[in-house]
Parts: C-alpha cells; sequence; structure tokens
C-alpha cells in the first residue's frame, strides 16, 4: 500500500503521519517534530495536569495509531509515521519556560535525543516492537530533552 494513498483516506494513517507531515520526502521526523509546535503553542496554555493528560492520552492513542498504521502498511517504523514524534515533542515541552526560544531549544533538543538515541534509547528502538516500540524511543527521547531544557532553563538562562 502507498502511504500517500492512505493518509488522505485513512483518518488512522493520517493522524500517526502527522497529519501529512511525516509524507514529506526528507526527514520525515523533524517535520512531524515541526508539525507538532503549533499543537503544543495551544497546549500551553493549558494547566499543568490538563496538558500531562493530553501527553498521556496521546501516548496512549499513539500505541494504536502507530501499530495499526504499522500493520496496514507491512513495514514496522515506517520513516513515515511520525504520531511519535509529536508527542516526543510534547512531553518535552512539558512545563517549559513561555516563549520562542525555549520552543526552538527544545525542538533542537528533542531531535538530538531522537536521533542520537543514547542508551537505553537505542536499547528500547532495538528491543521493544509494535506500536509500543514505534513509540518508546520518542517518549524517552522527549524525557531526556524535558530533563535537559529544564536543567537549561534552571541553570544556564
Amino acid at each position: 500500500m502507498n502511504p500517500a494513498d492512505s493518509v488522505w483516506k485513512n483518518p488512522v494513517h493520517f493522524l500517526a503521519f502527522g497529519l501529512g507531515s511525516g509524507l514529506a520526502p526528507k526527514a520525515p521526523g523533524t517535520f512531524g517534530t515541526l508539525a507538532a509546535i503549533p499543537f503544543y503553542l495551544l497546549f500551553q496554555y493549558l494547566p499543568l495536569w490538563n496538558f500531562g493528560l493530553v501527553i498521556l492520552v496521546s501516548m496512549v492513542l499513539g500505541v494504536w495509531l502507530c501499530e495499526q498504521t504499522s500493520k496496514d502498511l507491512g513495514v514496522h517504523d515506517h520513516p513515515g509515521i511520525v504520531w511519535d514524534e509529536f508527542v516526543g515533542y510534547w512531553i518535552t515541552m512539558f512545563a517549559a519556560p513561555a516563549g520562542w526560544m525555549w520552543v526552538i531549544i527544545g525542538f533542537v533538543l528533542f531531535r538530538i535525543f531522537d536521533i542520537w538515541k543514547p542508551w537505553p534509547i537505542s536499547f528500547l528502538d532495538k528491543k521493544v516492537h509494535g506500536g509500543l516500540g514505534i513509540m518508546i524511543d520518542d517518549v524517552v527521547a522527549g524525557v531526556f530533552a524535558l530533563v535537559s531544557l529544564q536543567l537549561i532553563a534552571r541553570f544556564a538562562i
């Protein structure tokens, strides 16, 4: 199945492909992360516990979305599946300071951890399969980027 065809016809694939951002011919993960920013700009005004609930629901939903789309396409962790990048970025930005500088720093930190995949991210990426496997490495990359962002906010700036 051609992902480009299914993304515009199947709402599960549309979400898993980050509202179509995962169809970018180069660096779909980066484009997926960019597509997550406008949602964060809305979520940042939620009470913290509501933003946390959005992240939790998005993670659980993401396991299912990614699993289903992966099965339908017959490709485990197709590069165009970027819902995991959405969630990873939102985790990064949980309780982030306000301002565009922090949006950009969070973006850069998340992309670094998502691409570099230091341990245990690399271990999880290789050993956990299915929808959970697609999601978990980005969730942990988001946690690493969250901690880094908070440390920078607290001590460096």
